[in-house]
Order: structure tokens, then C-alpha cells, then sequence
């Protein structure tokens, strides 16, 4: 990635209270380059993600922003994985320049957006000016699990630490092993998660994985994202599900 991320990932916070005056255009053009460059999980999975106003999402359960990021993706093997993991790296952008952003479980587009592409819609991202601090002062303000309780993986604390701060309402439901240098990401089983919205607990390990990736370029490694057709089962594992491996080198 051109843009060094990392940083962002110890600071950066859901914003819900935004000044909803649209942003210019050359920053808008910038983030819409920014986008066209996401890297991907998969570059097989047709995906488009299309920069909406306040206007083309509907009210219900929205947090008013000026701008959106509306995600839609061909419904291929992991694509809601693929979708977390691309739209995450927005997340940190915004939050890098200084603008806010957030995740929205629950609004979607109008149909006018909805009928103007053919691929399923995934999720949105509200982003702008924040009426709010943007950054967290402090780790410290994070509130997440301890890495014991999410890997059995030694030696790769920076950048497990950096998976274990990403973004999720389920309350972190994966689990990490292998060793630092190929690490195996599971997801932990939800039957609430499954009623409620079966797609998001796999958007979140995909969050969880964008983070992993980030940390490895940002110190210097080679990371690709692989998938492990008979991956490690320990204790730890054998009752959840394999998502992905991060192979570093």
C-alpha cells in the first residue's frame, strides 16, 4: 500500500457525529482514487463500491453523514470477507487524513442505487468531517479481548495486537494460529450472529485480517492472503471455521 496505514490502526475510532457539509470535490476525487487502488482477499470476486450522498440511503437507523460508501460484491466463496477486508483499509484511510468514518450495520440504499448495479449489496460506510475528537488518545481506550483469549500464535505480537484493535460489534469472534509466519484465521460460530445478520461476523474476521495485512507491509514483510484447503486444527480450533491464512515472508 502507498499510503502507510499502521498508525492509524492504534487510534483511529467510530465516528457517529459528523458536519454534514459535503467535502470538496478534489477530496472526494482523492478518495475515490484511493478506492479503485484497495487491495482485495480475492481479485476474482467482482466487487464495486460507490461513493453515495445522505440522500441515497435510507433513514431508518442511519447516523446522518454527508457521504457514504455503499459495498456491493458477486456472491462468490468469501466475498463478505472480501468486503471487510477491502472496505477496512478505507477505514484507516479516513482516519490517517484526519476525516471520521464508520461501519453501518443496518441502513441500506435507495433502490435508484440498489437497481443501478447487479451485484448484491453488502454494507455501507457513513465518512466526513467529524463533529467529534477523530482520534483516540490511548490503546487503553480500546475495549477488546487480551491476545491470549484470540491466538496461541508466539513471537508475532505486532502484528497480532493489531488484528486484536479492529472494528467489531460481535466482540472479536476469531481466533488466530499457525506461527509468525503463516497464521491461520478461524471464526468462532454465532447462532445469535447467524439470525441477526449472517453476513457481518464474516465481514468483521476480514476487518480483523486487513489489519494483519497493514502491520506486515508496515514492517517491512511481504504478506498475501491464501486459503489452506487442510489448515491447522489444535484445541483451540477444531470447532470453528477456517476463513483465510495470511502468509508472510
Amino acid at each position: 500500500m502507498e499510503t502507510d496505514l499502521y498508525p492509524a490502526i492504534f487510534k483511529r475510532k467510530s465516528i457517529r457525529k459528523y458536519d454534514l457539509t459535503p467535502l470538496g470535490d478534489e477530496t472526494l476525487a482523492r478518495i475515490s482514487k484511493f478506492l479503485q487502488g484497495l487491495k482485495r482477499i480475492d481479485n476474482g470476486i467482482n466487487t464495486e463500491l460507490k461513493i453515495i450522498s445522505k440522500d441515497q440511503v435510507k433513514r431508518r437507523f442511519l447516523k446522518p453523514a454527508p457521504h457514504y460508501i455503499a459495498a456491493f460484491s458477486e456472491e462468490k466463496h468469501g466475498y463478505p470477507t472480501n468486503i471487510g477486508f477491502m472496505l477496512q483499509q478505507a477505514d484507516l484511510f479516513f482516519s490517517t487524513n484526519d476525516m471520521g468514518s464508520c461501519w453501518q450495520g443496518i441502513p441500506k440504499p435507495t433502490e435508484e442505487v440498489l437497481s443501478s448495479t447487479n451485484l448484491k449489496f453488502i454494507i455501507v460506510m457513513a465518512f466526513g468531517q467529524s463533529k467529534e475528537t477523530v482520534h483516540r488518545t490511548s490503546v487503553s481506550e480500546f475495549k477488546r479481548k487480551s491476545l491470549l483469549e484470540m491466538t496461541d500464535i508466539k513471537g508475532a505480537d505486532e502484528l497480532l495486537e493489531a488484528a486484536r484493535l479492529a472494528p467489531s460489534p460481535s466482540n472479536s469472534p476469531w481466533f488466530f494460529t499457525g506461527d509468525k509466519n503463516l497464521i491461520h484465521a478461524y471464526l468462532k460460530p454465532s447462532r445469535l450472529r447467524e439470525l441477526i445478520d449472517k453476513e457481518l461476523q464474516y465481514i468483521e474476521i476480514g476487518i480483523a485480517i486487513c489489519h494483519l495485512y497493514v502491520a506486515a507491509e508496515h514492517f517491512g514483510k511481504k504478506a498475501a492472503v491464501t486459503f489452506d484447503k487442510d489448515p491447522t486444527r489444535n484445541e483451540h480450533t477444531k470447532n470453528l471455521e477456517y476463513i483465510a491464512s495470511l502468509k508472510i515472508e
